[in-house]
């Protein structure tokens, strides 16, 4: 008998032109003793290599704990990778992973671009996709307003407006003159229009400087530099979040701007380990969005990954290995609560997704949940940035907590610029 779940991935098959493939491959029905398979789509080279490699790590983690655990509802989890690249061939791959390796769920993505593409093709093919980052935002638009499928990490523009918000609480009465060093795509315009929204918003009176933009990519910041050198602000928002980001700083450095200006970082803590102590000046504001290596808070969960990820890489994780154990555990809880509505009776996919709407779960940088809309709520975490420590590199003190639900607006489809203006913050 052909399934709902069949016709799908048929359908999947004759759009990727593997039709002839079809006799070979089957879909075998469920069985509780075969391992689930959770398919991996992260970034592993490029400029999010660093990022995919440090969330494939969290997965990774996630995956051996459930296992010693007992997996989930009694079965293994067993991961199956594939790179995120340009949308196109990540498309392509996730129909490796739901055709060829027959995985029960997908996970992963950094990229806003390869978020907006996949998703229409994950929500019709009927497989639970999780994205770590990257939101199916169009701007601050969400383009699937009601997914049954997809589900997505919190808006991007949670981080942006925390550092704005601890800009005003921090630098009140220290500047005026304002630039702006972004990406040159929606995120970076959005979040620099954000800034300056919430500056009116609180009274802040400001003069724009210069705006100063750069591709994805793009490692030669001199000019940029040199602009912002002879526009001489008070204070330079910048949303880099790639390798660009630590190339800025040090060259801000040595054209002498980090002694002159206020910086607010708010997607820092993506390259917290490059960001070195011989060119990053105290007191900028730091964002290490879902979760702090180093909170002198931390769980012991925390704690414990943190120990696993120093001793085998030698290296301290960024916020996306959160996000990348986050989506284990919102799948894992989903599977666990539709088998107990089942009394032990393997649930469908459909069931399974149902299900993961509202779960609530512990997550490496604190408390998550997924909302019926299925965007994700987390915790973040931001503070000053401080070389007192025992690293090569900044961290931040001073640190401020604020869970999602403060950061971005309550509903998919709500407008965020009129949510911005409405919403109310006690700085």
């Amino acid at each position: 008998m052909t399934t709902p779940t069949s016709k799908k991935r048929r359908s999947l098959i004759q759009a990727a032109g593997l039709g002839a493939t079809l006799g070979l491959m089957g879909f075998p029905a469920i069985a509780k003793d075969r391992p689930l398979r959770i398919g991996i789509l992260a970034p592993r080279g490029g400029v999010a290599g660093t990022i995919g490699q440090t969330g494939l790590r969290g997965a990774q983690w996630a995956a051996e704990r459930i296992n010693a655990n007992g997996g989930i509802g009694g079965r293994k989890v067993e991961l199956v990778v594939e790179e995120e690249t340009n949308p196109k061939e990540t498309i392509e791959r996730f129909r490796r992973l739901v055709l060829r390796e027959e995985v029960d769920c997908v996970q992963g993505i950094v990229s806003t671009g390869a978020s907006l593409a996949l998703a229409p093709a994950a929500e019709d093919s009927e497989v639970i996709t999780l994205f770590w980052d990257g939101t199916t935002q169009d701007g601050v638009k969400e383009t699937m307003p009601s997914p049954q499928y997809v589900f997505r990490s919190t808006d991007n523009e949670c981080e942006a407006i925390m550092a704005s918000l601890l800009a005003i609480k921090h630098y009140k009465g220290k500047f005026v003159r304002i630039a702006g060093m972004n990406p040159d795509y929606s995120y970076g315009r959005n979040v620099w229009a954000a800034f300056q929204a919430l500056l009116k918003k609180y009274g802040i009176e400001y003069e724009v400087v210069t705006e100063q933009w750069s591709k994805i990519g793009n490692l030669d910041l001199t000019s940029n530099v040199a602009a912002l050198r002879a526009a001489k602000p008070d204070l330079i928002y910048s949303a880099l979040l790639f390798a660009d980001l630590p190339v800025f700083m040090k060259q801000a450095h040595d054209a002498g701007l980090a002694n002159e200006t206020r910086f607010v970082l708010p997607a820092a803590g993506w390259q917290h380990t490059s960001l070195k102590k011989e060119f990053m000046p105290e007191g900028v504001i730091f964002g290490h969005n879902t979760m702090y290596f180093d909170h002198p808070q931390a769980s012991p969960l925390q704690k414990e990954f943190v120990g696993w990820y120093h001793d085998k890489f030698n290296d301290y994780p960024s916020w996306e290995a959160d996000r990348a154990y986050f989506s284990m555990e919102v799948y894992k809880a989903g599977v666990e609560k539709a088998l107990s509505a089942k009394g032990g009776s393997w649930p469908s996919t459909k069931e399974i997704a149902q299900a993961m709407s509202g779960i609530e779960v512990e997550s490496l940088g604190g408390k998550g949940s997924m909302r019926a809309d299925h965007i994700a709520e987390q915790v973040f975490h931001q503070g000053l940035s401080t070389n007192d420590n025992d690293y090569d590199f900044a961290t931040i003190t001073d640190i401020t907590t604020i869970y999602s639900d403060e950061l971005q607006k309550p509903k998919a489809g709500d407008d965020f610029w009129k949510w911005l203006e409405e919403k109310e913050w006690n700085i």
